[in-house]
């Protein structure tokens, strides 16, 4: 046990550098884009990407966690046949999205998303071939796997940076994915430690079926989520309204960066303890309160400094977003709570809860933030998704306390987001007292942010510093 805690938390170092570097990558990629294209490109591109990526969200059914998750006696044709039926899926989810690409066009009336559309479509098929990458998750060789995943969006960053600077609009972004995903592609299936052969068996099939169709049924409310802003927001606040909304979902998006860290590599872990409870619920706690550790702050910190980041950063065409900045960076806070609840389900093959919950946050969506998009635009929109956003964390708590039923979460989510709490005081209470607005004050109040959360952070929570760094020390030799 103590070796596979070693192992997870060396595997978080490595995960923790891999996705810091490649979505601060992304976050850079998304400015440099932003500042060669106009409003109505980034626009575009944007409800052309939200669209097609929330479409996306469909073939999320779990055919890698459902790998992960098995312990057959012949590991090569367990994986042959997850392959296989990611290859049957991704053929029928090109078809899908080749289908709806002209009635996307058609229904925003904007025939210029035909191209880029289309072209975009072609990504789907080359991603079957980067599955070898899960065999070396489920053996838990993270630093292998992550060199092979930084092959993709590495080259997109440095494809897309170079058109974009060349004036090649939204296409920069478009050649940018066929080329890093293609290439990727081509070395992990070169690259793979399992033959890439076609096994296609009913029995498994069917077992990858039970598990998936509520992850379907969680993605389908995704999907209504993403599509129901781009369709409302289109009608009710423009092209540039639904520019904003990507933008701010793609700079929160930052704050779930440590859950997401920690979640990936804790499931094959989690899946070899799944039927310890005591271990499942330490993990949980623990991943947990790293999360909101980074997440709480961070969310916090883009709405302290949603203006500053417009004013100095993306420019003053983008100050119509501030409000929603702001607002995604405080429910992004809170959605950090119980974030990766959905693993321990998933690693005990219950599946059903997550698409429970997942109903739960679109009803609350549907029924509230569209309606309020509609009334009152950004604001109201910005209300809504507050809504919803703690529908779905109750429905998580929810189904915890029947997972974990001595566990307190109350008293877990005060401890992780006391840190935030003085340093926000002290931001809004300089500038409550002072009068400069200068770009050396603004950088005064963020050093001053973020000496204080980890100030703060290491005060209280030395022993899980001390835990997770101590499991990353050298072990003595022997």
């Amino acid at each position: 046990m103590s070796e596979l805690r070693r192992s997870t938390a060396r595997g978080t170092l490595i995960n923790a550098a891999f996705f810091v570097g490649i979505t601060s990558l992304g976050l850079i990629k998304g400015f440099v884009v932003a500042g060669f294209l106009t409003r109505h490109q980034y626009g575009l591109w944007g409800l052309l990407i939200a669209s097609l990526s929330s479409i996306g969200l469909l073939k999320q059914v779990g055919i890698e966690d459902q790998y992960v998750q098995q312990q057959d006696a012949d590991q090569e044709l367990a994986f042959q046949e997850a392959f296989t039926l990611e290859l049957i899926f991704d053929v029928g989810f090109a078809l899908l999205l080749a289908a709806v690409v002209p009635v996307l066009a058609l229904a925003y009336g904007r025939p210029e998303l035909l191209a880029p559309g289309f072209a975009l479509v072609l990504v789907v098929p080359a991603l079957g071939f980067q599955s070898p990458l899960w065999v070396f998750y489920r053996r838990m060789q993270f630093a292998r796997q992550r060199r092979l995943g930084a092959i993709d969006p590495i080259i997109e960053f440095v494809v897309t940076v170079a058109l974009a600077a060349a004036g090649a609009g939204y296409w920069s972004l478009v050649i940018g994915a066929l080329v890093g995903n293609y290439i990727a592609s081509i070395v992990i299936a070169v690259t793979s430690p399992y033959r890439l052969s076609w096994r296609f068996s009913r029995a498994a099939a069917k077992r990858y079926v039970r598990f998936s169709w509520p992850l379907f049924v969680a993605a389908l409310g995704g999907l209504v989520v993403t599509q129901g802003a781009v369709i409302v927001g289109t009608a009710s606040v423009g092209l540039a309204g639904v520019g904003a909304i990507a933008l701010a979902s793609s700079i929160v998006s930052y704050t779930t960066q440590v859950d997401q860290i920690v979640s990936t590599t804790l499931y094959p872990a989690i899946c070899a303890v799944r039927d310890r409870a005591d271990l499942l619920l330490e993990s949980f706690a623990k991943a947990n309160r790293l999360g909101l550790l980074w997440g709480a702050p961070l969310g916090v910190g883009i709405a302290l400094f949603a203006s500053q980041l417009v004013r100095y950063g993306l420019g003053s065409h983008w100050r119509p977003a501030i409000g929603i900045i702001r607002a995604f960076g405080l429910i992004a806070a809170f959605d950090q709570v119980a974030y990766n609840w959905d693993d321990y389900f998933r690693a005990r093959a219950e599946t059903r809860p997550i698409a429970v919950v997942s109903t739960i946050a679109t009803i609350a969506y549907v029924g509230v933030a569209l309606p309020l998009l509609i009334a009152y635009g950004l604001p109201g929109f910005e209300i809504g998704m507050a809504v919803s956003a703690v529908a779905g964390v109750g429905g998580r708590i929810a189904y915890l306390s029947r997972l974990f039923p001595t566990f307190a979460i109350v008293r877990h989510v005060v401890r992780a987001i006391v840190p935030t709490a003085p340093a926000a005081a002290v931001v809004l209470a300089i500038r409550a007292l002072g009068d400069s607005h200068g770009f050396g004050a603004v950088l005064a109040e963020l050093v001053a942010y973020l000496a204080l959360v980890l100030a703060t952070t290491v005060m209280l929570e030395r022993p899980l510093l001390r835990e997770l760094f101590g499991y990353l020390a050298p072990r003595p030799a022997t």
